[in-house]
């Protein structure tokens, strides 16, 4: 059984930063792409960035390439968000989901089918 387990979120004002991390669980978890997600109250969950199964292949929303950065570490089975020059749009809950596909790369598949493990989310608030 694998599990995702988000962290890092909190509040922070305009412009600052924060480190999202996701801690997986279960045997080949390097083996596969993960994405992050975000939901904020009232819209539909977005893809914000994804991460290929070896780390070589990433994928960034338009809204928040250039000031996001995922990347992930094997060795910890942990994949990280860097996220710098926060915007108010930027407050949501924020998901990291499994990729299905095993040696797949980053992607920006949206639809839940392509997934099979999703954290809890963890909740990011920008504001002064």
């Amino acid at each position: 059984q694998v599990q995702l387990e988000e962290s890092g979120g909190g509040l922070v004002q305009p412009g600052g930063s924060l480190r999202l991390s996701c801690a997986g669980s279960g045997r080949s978890f390097s083996s596969y792409p993960v994405s992050w997600f975000r939901q904020a109250p009232g819209k539909e969950r977005d893809l914000v960035a994804a991460i290929s199964w070896d780390g070589e292949d990433t994928y960034y929303a338009e809204s928040v390439k250039g000031r996001f950065t995922i990347s992930r570490d094997d060795a910890e089975n942990t994949i990280h968000l860097q996220m710098n020059r926060l915007k108010h749009e930027d407050t949501a809950v924020y998901y990291c989901a499994r990729d299905a596909t095993m040696y797949g790369l980053a992607n920006d598949r949206t639809r839940p089918i392509h997934y099979d493990y999703w954290g809890q989310g963890t909740q990011v608030t920008v504001s002064s």
